[in-house]
């Protein structure tokens, strides 16, 4: 399953302002993910309204259902 991810960043720092990645999979848009300094929110296709969470909350979440795959 491949998924094709695009992303549009404001000419300005990350502050109100989200960084908004368009993620698609075999030619079907899946939804956006709005990243800003205080949270991220997912955007399913074609709906308004978001599932907004804290980082804080996102890093508990990613560290217990992830899987551990690279190493930086």
């Amino acid at each position: 399953m491949a998924y094709d991810v695009s992303f549009s960043i404001p000419e300005r720092t990350l502050g109100k302002a989200d960084v908004k990645f368009a993620i698609w999979r075999n030619d079907a848009k899946l939804g956006t993910l709005a990243i800003s300094k205080g949270s991220v929110v997912w955007f399913p296709k074609n709906y308004k309204w978001g599932h907004k969470m804290s980082w804080r909350k996102f890093d508990r979440i990613i560290a217990a259902e992830g899987t551990r795959w690279e190493r930086r």
